[in-house]
């Protein structure tokens, strides 16, 4: 996208620009040249097509060309960015030298597609200019022999003269920057596709939700593709005071749930409601304002501690996070910082815990004091039974008093909820308070059971 946007760039400031003065210049060459001396104009009126002509000619083969460089080039750097993403696992794999092997193959296929249209683009230029100095001494040549013949005076002749190379020069210079112009298109296509994406309407409403929020799904289906469901007719419950964990197999539509809550997909079927007002139709802004999240995998920027939980809450005081980190656990280890709230990170936050950083994301939660909903993404996941248990009496503590849904893949997590929803292929097949479902003989108590967790 970054190269398509300069590739972009040249082709709009010069090939559109010289575009321009190549429909005014030659026609006005013309114009003035033809009373003058109507054999060179004839000239000039004959040749000039020869040079769009080739270039056009030539163009076709270079487009093609120049389509699959940008294929390459597509390739190369998805290859160079998951190499350098992955690049821990594929060191402790030992597979660093072939990953480098791959990437240099990579490289080396882009530099020859590269060359092969560079080759294309030097013989065009040199066809182009061939040609134009042709016509221009083809032009001379006619204007000599009539000077000769004293069949043309001289000032027009020189006048003729004068003015035939400027005739040529915006056709020169248009086959010049037709490279640029074939290498925007390759380039743009992707940029096409994203901008003919229709955007899906943004909702404009924001009522006055309260403290208090009731969510509820009515009907939901979501399917990523057609024969692929999410969720399939789903409908759940959620109020003030419950915490709800929903657990099930992997696929089952527990990631695609969180994201129809928070309001990023909508429903394809079915309404989401929040204190009866349809998420569909709501300020995307005013909407996330009333939800605190703790995501599966937190992400700490670059910054100070107090930058990092004041992403909430922007305009809250150092009493008010600190406040929240109190409540999140996580005041006593950031007081053990070497500075404190005024430490800097650096970026992930790889200098803290994975305990830490789910604390530190607790406090961003518990720094959204308004917020009515609160939703985990396997809000313990990682964690040894010491930072587990810390961190689950902060959950406690940030679910009091809000709608609260725990997603979860780790069964000890489901301790905290009141009630266990069960969700398998898009489907509620179990749902109930959890001592209920745990003495049950269901999935529920099976799964338990399976991981050695059964009362």
């Amino acid at each position: 996208m970054l190269e398509g946007v300069d590739a972009l760039d040249a082709y709009v400031s010069r090939f559109l620009a010289h575009l321009g003065v190549l429909v005014v210049l030659p026609p006005l060459v013309l114009v003035v040249v033809l009373p003058r001396d109507w054999i060179s104009g004839l000239v000039l009126l004959v040749t000039a097509p020869v040079i769009p002509l080739f270039m056009i000619l030539l163009g076709l083969g270079a487009e093609k060309l120049n389509r699959r460089q940008w294929l390459r080039l597509l390739r190369l750097s998805g290859r160079l960015l998951d190499g350098l993403q992955r690049l821990t696992t594929l060191r402790l794999l030992n597979a660093g030298d072939r990953e480098a092997e791959r990437l240099a193959e990579a490289a080396e296929d882009y530099r020859k597609s590269t060359m092969a249209v560079l080759r294309v683009a030097f013989l065009s230029t040199l066809a182009l200019e061939f040609f134009a100095t042709v016509g221009i001494a083809l032009v001379a040549v006619l204007i000599g022999f009539r000077l000769l013949d004293g069949a043309l005076g001289f000032e027009a002749a020189f006048f003729v003269l004068l003015l035939a190379p400027e005739f040529y020069a915006p056709l020169r210079q248009l086959g010049l920057d037709y490279h640029a112009r074939m290498e925007a298109l390759a380039a743009a296509e992707r940029i096409l596709d994203l901008h003919a994406e229709p955007p899906g309407p943004a909702g404009e409403e924001r009522p006055v939700l309260g403290a208090d929020i009731t969510i509820e799904c009515e009907s939901v289906s979501f399917a990523w593709e057609p024969d692929r469901p999410a969720l399939r007719d789903f409908s759940l419950r959620l109020v003030p005071g419950e915490i709800v964990a929903l657990v099930g197999p992997s696929g089952a539509g527990k990631s695609t749930l969180l994201s129809l809550l928070l309001g990023l997909l909508r429903p394809q079927s079915g309404r989401v409601l929040a204190n009866g007002h349809d998420l569909a139709t709501l300020d995307p802004a005013h909407w996330l304002g009333h939800v605190a999240v703790v995501p599966q995998r937190p992400h700490m920027f670059e910054g100070s501690v107090l930058d990092n939980i004041r992403l909430a809450d922007p305009d809250a005081g150092l009493d008010r996070v600190r406040a929240a980190a109190g409540l999140a656990a996580a005041d006593g280890f950031i007081a053990a910082l070497p500075r404190g709230y005024d430490t800097a990170l650096g970026e992930h936050g790889e200098t803290l815990s994975g305990g830490q950083v789910q604390r530190l994301a607790l406090a961003r939660a518990f720094l959204k004091e308004k917020a009515g909903v609160l939703l985990l993404d396997e809000g313990t996941a990682g964690l040894d039974r010491g930072t587990e248990a810390s961190v689950a009496d902060a959950i406690r503590r940030l679910a009091a008093g809000r709608a609260t849904l725990i997603v979860t893949h780790r069964l000890a997590t489901v301790r905290l909820a009141d009630r266990v929803v069960f969700l398998e292929e898009g489907r509620i097949v179990e749902q109930g308070p959890r001592a209920a479902l745990e003495a049950d003989d269901g999935r529920f108590a099976r799964l338990l059971s399976d991981a050695g967790l059964a009362p």
